[in-house]
């Protein structure tokens, strides 16, 4: 291959690089000939990365079924691009077990026996996503075909540094005018040359905050433990002894996978009871957890049932005809206002049509009625209010999301008994309206949401809602999406019973607050609403680290931050000027510097920038988000390394007028 063919480094080789791996493979023939470099820098496997790899506790399960995990963009995906269809999770498994999938290496007997027993229904263990993450990944690298090469660096970036030219030789129709290209640093030293650059770095770790901070240094003075927010199965708890009390702020995803690592990880185990139930029997070597959270309860149960009504139709009031009214009558948009009314009559909407159509015995009159009565209403209206009180006599039945976002909200308990019988019995209901063949309007509300979550980037542009809305999106939407619709399997939930009735865990309930006192070198839990007050000497913040360009531990994202190429999203309100952490990229993921300008040719996706693209793998037939963006970024690379191929020949031949680099060193990994 000619040495000067176009270059493109991908930094970050998880599965959100597999997929626009191949987006560029399916774009390639219409827009782009010729021979191709690319470089994939990741220092874990190629295709899973980090957050997915093999080498993690073999009882950490996705909180997807097998049939909602798919890496293809099939024809559902709203894209310019070909769709490209292929087995999800659950096909794939069973090609595997059947043979006619032969390119994936020999597997462990533990896996084969889950191939064995996996169905659509199936939670898969994470091991397994992980190997079938890794042969997408080397089914979209053959699929460039034979003028592409790709190289894998098992190694980290640090730095992206542009090549100046001449200015006098610039063209104008280049981005990024007097670059000629990109040094990509790894930390071996070597350097990588780039036409384009694209970030995508996954869940990053961050430098402690300031609160972290001080509970570190107060643990470090004390002798205690403490563990900031950090991928949960990265972090050591081996010093955390048997018994021993704990203090974990924080119910969702990382709270899930910590029972999982401090439970069976340390050697008890799980037996089923006739009724249905879980006892855990102990080992011995587990510690006491006190958890408490905000809300005081585990994210939701994901869902089993399925649905027995009429069919889910496409959404009726957040649609694009509505948005698009309120975009050409206002210069900017309010989410609360003007958004998430339309977000939640539609869920509404879904969750009363199933239970109206699935179980017409629960209510007083026929769907048509209801529904007609229903679409001329305003969500938030005592109209709504009034139908609904008349129409569905039980009174549980009836949908409150405020109540679902904040469940104890305004309730004051007795005391420490009464906090475990309730937020017990918060758990059990769930499982009962999640897992249970009776309470399908959860799954019509569930697919009502997930729509609507993956729909809002594709309806709303970022820069057309106001700054208090973009903060409100990233924070209080995606923190009430992730409650409701990303929680973990029912097992898990069953799992968390058991544990609390062995007395190895204990609720604090909401409202959480964690001080450390010096006076006694430990830490103190209280919740106002709860009443109690537990003080150990070991705290764990469950949860990933909040997106922080500022304070990455990333040292790319640190550099491209120092240096000016990129810098971290900025929004102004009337509370004043509020950094969200994440990097700033355009509508089409180019990286913002300080003062505005677009690194045409340096782009950023995934969850640490302020883009509306969500998630790596998505749910097949989903037109999931990720995948429409990977196929407009593919497209967007493709045809700027077309239009500068005469640039870039020419830069080549006359590479004297840009600052030398090292030759790219690839350390291959088969």
């Amino acid at each position: 291959m000619p040495a000067n063919s176009p270059s493109v480094v991908l930094i970050g080789g998880g599965p959100r690089t597999a997929g626009l791996l191949e987006r560029l493979a399916a774009n390639r023939q219409e827009l782009f000939a010729g021979p191709l470099h690319v470089h994939v820098v990741e220092p874990h496997a190629p295709g899973s990365g980090r957050i997915w790899r093999y080498e993690q506790d073999a009882g950490l399960m996705l909180n997807s079924t097998a049939a909602d995990v798919t890496m293809f963009t099939d024809a559902s995906v709203q894209c310019e691009g070909p769709a490209v269809d292929g087995p999800g999770l659950a096909e794939w498994a069973a090609g595997v077990l059947d043979g006619s999938i032969a390119d994936v290496p020999e597997l462990p007997q533990r896996l084969r026996a889950q191939l064995g027993t996996l169905t659509g229904a199936t939670f898969p263990t994470r091991q397994l996503q992980c190997i079938y993450l890794e042969w997408f990944f080397r089914r979209a690298v053959a699929a460039l075909g034979p003028e592409t090469t790709v190289t894998v660096h098992q190694d980290t970036a640090s730095a992206v540094e542009p090549l100046q030219t001449d200015p006098e030789r610039v063209d104008q129709e280049q981005g990024d005018p007097g670059v000629d290209g990109y040094s990509v640093r790894l930390a071996d030293g070597a350097a990588l040359h780039a036409d384009v650059v694209v970030a995508s770095l996954g869940h990053t770790d961050s430098l402690p905050d300031r609160e972290s901070a001080a509970w570190a240094g107060f643990a470090a003075r004390h002798g205690a433990f403490h563990a900031a927010p950090s991928y949960t199965t990265d972090v050591d708890y081996s010093s955390i002894a048997a018994g021993q009390d704990v203090i974990v702020s924080g119910m969702g995803l990382a709270f899930v996978d910590l029972l999982v690592l401090l439970m069976e990880g340390r050697g008890g185990r799980f037996e089923e009871l006739p009724d249905g139930g879980l006892r855990y029997l102990p080992s011995g070597a587990e510690p006491r957890l006190w958890a408490g959270s905000r809300r005081g309860v585990p994210y939701h149960s994901k869902i089993t049932s399925t649905l027995r009504g009429d069919a889910a139709g496409e959404p009726k009031f957040f649609t694009d005809e509505a948005v698009e009214a309120r975009l050409e009558a206002s210069g900017e948009l309010d989410f609360r206002a003007q958004l998430w009314p339309l977000i939640a009559k539609d869920a509404g909407y879904a969750y009363y049509r199933e239970l109206f159509t699935g179980y017409p015995e629960r209510v007083r009159i026929g769907w048509e009625e209801f529904a007609e009565r229903f679409s001329a209403a305003d969500w938030y209206s005592q109209e709504r209010h009034r139908l609904v009180v008349e129409s569905v006599p039980d009174t549980e039945l009836h949908l409150d999301l405020e109540r679902l976002d904040r469940p104890f909200e305004g309730r004051v308990f007795e005391g420490l008994a009464d906090v475990q019988a309730a937020v017990a019995a918060h758990i059990g209901r769930d499982l009962e309206l999640r897992t249970g063949p009776d309470h399908s309007e959860t799954l019509a509300l569930f697919i009502s949401l997930l729509k609507a979550y993956m729909d809002l980037g594709r309806l709303v542009p970022s820069a057309r809602l106001n700054a208090r809305s973009q903060r409100e999106v990233q924070g209080w939407w995606h923190g009430f999406f992730s409650f409701v619709d990303s929680g973990p399997p029912p097992r898990r939930l069953r799992e968390m019973l058991a544990i609390h009735r062995a007395g190895l865990l204990r609720f604090l309930g909401p409202g959480l607050e964690i001080e450390a006192a010096e006076y006694s070198g430990r830490f103190v839990a209280t919740s106002a609403q709860s009443k109690i007050t537990v003080s150990a000497a070991a705290l764990i913040e469950a949860r990933l680290p909040e997106p922080s360009v500022v304070r990455s531990a990333n040292p790319l994202l640190r550099q491209l931050h120092t240096s000016g190429l990129g810098t971290e999203q900025q929004l102004l309100t009337a509370d004043g000027t509020h950094a969200t952490g994440r990097l700033l990229v355009s509508a089409h993921n180019e990286l913002i510097s300080p003062v505005g300008e677009r690194r045409e040719r340096v782009f950023g996706v995934g969850p640490g920038t302020s883009g509306w693209g969500a998630g790596a793998f998505a749910r097949p037939k989903s037109n999931a988000a990720p995948f429409r963006e990977n196929d407009a970024l593919a497209r967007r690379i493709l045809n700027l390394l077309t239009r500068e191929g005469s640039v870039q020949e020419n830069n080549y031949q006359n590479n004297n007028h840009a600052v030398p680099q090292a030759a790219a060193r690839g350390k291959g990994r088969p």
